[in-house]
């Protein structure tokens, strides 16, 4: 996979049935188009993330399917849904087993095939803090979860469920928020439920070339202990977790990818555990909420950091990015995860324009495509595509003013790659925005510099090497200018 990769995240049983919808037929993971595998190869897909493929939860289902904020959240985009289309979470697993329902094991094994024929890897979940509240081992292996045994916990009733054996098990959590009731806490201060399950990541390992690992702080020893001492202790194990963990698949796939879901600050002592990349929820923040300024400052951090974040203006937990930001603020916002360092993540509805988020839970996401939107994401990937933006040195630029103080408004950065410059300038604010620009070591190639969207091609004067190109954007504008080092 290359440097700053391009990651597709999919919502694999809404996608199938939109392509189901699309062409008149069902479709497994064995047999989908060759034409979408092209169009993500064409686009500068590295990585394909299909989210949601292990074996459903039964109990998860039908909670998800009478659980309010599920039904009216739906009922809210599609009036005349059908329960039956609500399923249950992925992030509820069973047993890491492919649901035949989507072809199976073998199903997924030809559809990575035919990425790595087109030089893409796979991607899958992995979710290390909980399983589904009916997985075969909350009754066969209670040990393995946070549990009081026969016995009512003391404290926190609610948190706890009783399996089929009367043992109390804890429900999963993050501490912040209440009890995931469709799940069983796993207790990583007990070694038999490390051994599980790093076996169950070794056999996810052979299934794929990556994961994306939900909610990994969770499970880090000092994170885990706060969370759960009540019921297992204070004394911590002497090993993380994640070092077990990855140094275990490791050993047999050593390019094998770790992305981390990480919040509260835990980014890098993560990364230092080893995972390639870490969400960067921060600037994912700063990029919907904050200024210019700000966004600026999250990205004077150290360049190793920024190398191993994983940037994203929409996922299957964010509200959808164009309403989130907005139409002309979520395109922009996108420009700069494009441009940046680190890996680069897009949801497949973002870029089909998909107005709101809907429920993971609800499987047949059935908006119409927004053309102009998709239109403009292709070609913001073909630009970012170029081996500049993957293999060259990127540093942040400044921007003069001129004029007028607008020019804190825009962001600007460059790669450099052997003979090739690539200029990022983005207007990130709702009013127009100008500056000057150094020109300083860009010659232009054949005396001109190259504007990627709209290829308008410039002159570059000796005045304007001497004082600078005087730029201006209109509100969310971006322009993107290869030019000759």
């Amino acid at each position: 996979m290359r440097t700053n990769p391009h990651i597709l995240e999919i919502n694999t049983r809404s996608w199938l049935n939109r392509l189901a919808a699309e062409y008149g037929r069902t479709f497994n993971l064995a047999d989908i188009p060759e034409e979408f595998l092209d169009n993500a190869k064409s686009m500068g897909f590295d990585a394909v993330w299909l989210m949601g493929v292990w074996k459903q939860s039964p109990a998860a289902r039908e909670i998800a399917r009478n659980l309010y904020e599920i039904t009216n959240a739906v009922r809210n985009i599609e009036p005349d849904f059908d329960v039956q289309d609500i399923t249950a979470s992925p992030y509820a697993v069973y047993e890491y087993e492919v649901d035949e329902a989507l072809g199976g094991n073998e199903a997924l094994a030809k559809l990575r095939e035919r990425l790595h024929a087109k030089g893409m890897i796979l991607l899958l979940d992995f979710v290390g803090n909980h399983t589904a509240i009916d997985s075969p081992t909350v009754t066969s292996d209670p040990d393995l979860y946070v549990n009081t045994g026969t016995s009512e916990p003391h404290v926190h009733k609610d948190w706890f469920f009783k399996n089929e054996n009367g043992v109390y098990i804890s429900h999963g959590r993050d501490p912040y928020f209440a009890p995931w009731t469709d799940s069983a806490q796993l207790n990583y201060f007990n070694p038999k439920t490390r051994e599980f399950m790093i076996s169950n990541l070794r056999r996810i390992s052979d299934m794929c070339d990556g994961v994306r690992c939900d909610m990994a702080m969770l499970a880090l020893n000092k994170v885990h202990r706060d969370t759960w001492w009540e019921f297992i202790g204070g004394d911590l194990p002497k090993e993380e977790f994640w070092h077990q963990a990855l140094n275990a698949v490791r050993e047999k796939y050593p390019e094998f990818v770790f992305i981390a879901e990480v919040y509260w600050g835990l980014e890098w002592e993560i990364q230092e555990m080893g995972f390639d990349y870490t969400y960067d929820k921060v600037l994912y923040d700063r990029l919907r909420f904050s200024t210019p300024e700000n966004i600026r400052g999250h990205l004077g951090a150290e360049h190793l950091y920024q190398m191993r974040s994983i940037r994203f203006t929409s996922n299957h937990d964010e509200e959808e990015a164009l309403k989130a930001f907005g139409r002309e603020k979520s395109l922009a916002a996108s420009t700069i995860i494009a441009t940046l360092p680190g890996a680069r993540l897009f949801h497949l509805f973002q870029m089909l324009g998909r107005p709101a988020r809907m429920p993971i839970q609800y499987s047949k996401d059935s908006f119409k495509a927004d053309e102009s939107i998709y239109s403009y994401y292709r070609k913001l990937l073909e630009i970012a595509s170029a081996p500049a933006f993957h293999g060259g040195q990127w540093s942040l630029r400044d921007v003069a003013p001129s004029g007028d103080d607008t020019n804190r408004n825009i962001l600007s950065w460059q790669w450099k790659q052997m003979n090739t410059g690539k200029m990022i300038f983005i207007n990130y604010s709702g009013v127009p925005a100008k500056g000057r620009i150094s020109m300083k070591g860009a010659y232009g190639q054949d005396g001109f510099i190259t504007e990627e969207f709209s290829g308008e091609k410039i002159a570059v004067s000796p005045e304007m090497l001497a004082q600078g190109f005087e730029l201006e954007l209109k509100p969310y504008e971006s322009k993107i200018f290869t030019f000759a080092v």
